[in-house]
């Protein structure tokens, strides 16, 4: 019979389907978010196997975890080897090992080999295995600055081991969030590695133009799709920077973000970044103000003493346009919104702002349509390249149309 916790398998995504995750949990009172993290994995398609040491006994009941993922928990070690049956070397070993949450002293013994609890032995014997690692820290500040645990924590970087977090707020080194953990995780064991060795820079979010100090002229961007594709492309293997602009959506876990603010500042960060590093692509999604004020004011101009204020507005400079000036041999994949236009138009016109920016690729989409655009989950894109041939992809999620364009991507730049 299968287990009523489980009815929550690939609810989000299929992303770990048929992945085995070994859950090892430890005495940190973040193990608290030990079951919500069990539960992002599940929807995500994952089987998962919570190991609990004694101390972590102590601040959750194993039963919470059986409930959580359905499976029972191993809080020792028995007669039924349970370290060799879930991280053995053998066909029917763990996929991944998540140590969430890791307090200092759990860290220190993995460096150092030692396993001496439930959590500590499934880490030796994966070790053996060749079983990926992540591990999210958890304990206070100062523990986490203390020169040995940092030492031990460079030593398991060196060994391959991957490190998620921690958050240092209110002066404690908590666990990463559920949903950043699970991004790294996705990532950890995601088969196409199509981009592996790439750097790819992504332009995301909206920018916005100071009218005066509290005034500003901006558009609805979220940012969301630029950040989809940068998740996508940290899942294949990319190294990722996100220049981004004031954006709702949260960038990905793993990924280098540069923020900014007005559309002068991500093209200078663009440039700076062109200039400094070798990009293999630059996918620039964000929406930057197209206009900014001829005249902005240094102080708030007050509707007491004025009841009109002329705005006189000019064009800022075009991201796109600078990106082969720059960096010649980089990738470029273009976005352009168009309102209410038939399909022919907004190919047509997509077609000719890629020739104009020497894009390679140009991704186009019309935000007059329910459920495109800004603000919103979904997205409807036509993605076009310098022969006008078109990979349409209907209305979707964003995390879905990501995936698409960079499928295109990779075979584009698999093919020059």
């Amino acid at each position: 019979m299968v287990h009523p916790s489980k009815d929550i398998l690939q609810t989000r995504g299929e992303e770990l389907k048929e992945r085995r995750i070994v859950l090892c949990i430890t005495g940190s009172v973040a193990a608290v978010q030990s079951p919500e993290i069990a539960r992002q994995l599940m929807r995500h398609g994952a089987e998962v196997f919570a190991v609990m040491s004694t101390m972590a006994q102590k601040i959750i009941h194993p039963y919470v975890m059986e409930w959580a993922t359905g499976n029972p928990v191993v809080t020792e070690l028995t007669g039924k080897i349970e370290h060799v049956a879930l991280a053995g070397d053998h066909v029917h070993k763990a996929d991944l090992i998540l140590v969430a949450p890791a307090t200092a002293n759990t860290i220190g013994k993995i460096a150092s080999g030692i396993d001496d609890t439930t959590v500590t032995s499934i880490v030796s014997t994966a070790f053996g295995s060749k079983i990926p690692f992540v591990i999210a820290p958890a304990m206070h500040e100062s523990m986490y600055r203390h020169p040995i645990v940092d030492e031990n924590v460079q030593k398991l970087t060196n060994l391959g081991v991957e490190f998620v977090g921690p958050r240092m707020e209110e002066g404690k080194a908590k666990i990463a969030k559920p949903e950043e953990i699970l991004q790294v995780v996705i990532r950890k064991l995601s088969a196409s590695k199509d981009f592996d060795g790439m750097k790819i820079l992504v332009t995301a979010g909206p920018t916005l133009e100071y009218i005066d100090p509290v005034r500003i002229i901006t558009n609805k961007s979220s940012g969301l799709m630029g950040i989809e594709v940068a998740r996508e492309a940290l899942l294949r293997g990319a190294e990722v920077t996100v220049i981004y602009g004031p954006g709702t959506a949260t960038p990905p876990a793993g990924a280098r973000v540069i923020c900014v603010e007005t559309t002068t500042e991500m093209h200078e960060a663009v440039v700076s970044e062109l200039k400094s590093e070798k990009y293999n692509a630059v996918i620039a999604a964000a929406a930057a103000t197209d206009w900014i004020p001829k005249k902005s004011y240094d102080f708030k101009v007050s509707t007491h003493k004025t009841t009109a204020l002329d705005v006189k507005l000019e064009t800022t400079p075009k991201i796109i346009d600078i990106v082969k000036e720059t960096s010649p041999n980089a990738f470029l994949v273009a976005f352009k919104a168009e309102y209410n236009v038939s399909d022919e138009t907004l190919v047509q016109n997509a077609h000719q702002r890629l020739k104009q920016a020497r894009a390679d690729l140009i991704v186009a989409n019309d935000v007059a349509r329910k459920g495109v655009g800004f603000r919103v989950e979904t997205n409807e894109i036509f993605i076009v390249d310098g022969r006008k041939e078109v990979v349409h992809v209907p209305l979707t999620t964003k995390r879905e149309a990501a995936k698409s364009l960079l499928g295109v991507v990779a075979k584009k730049i698999q093919a020059k």
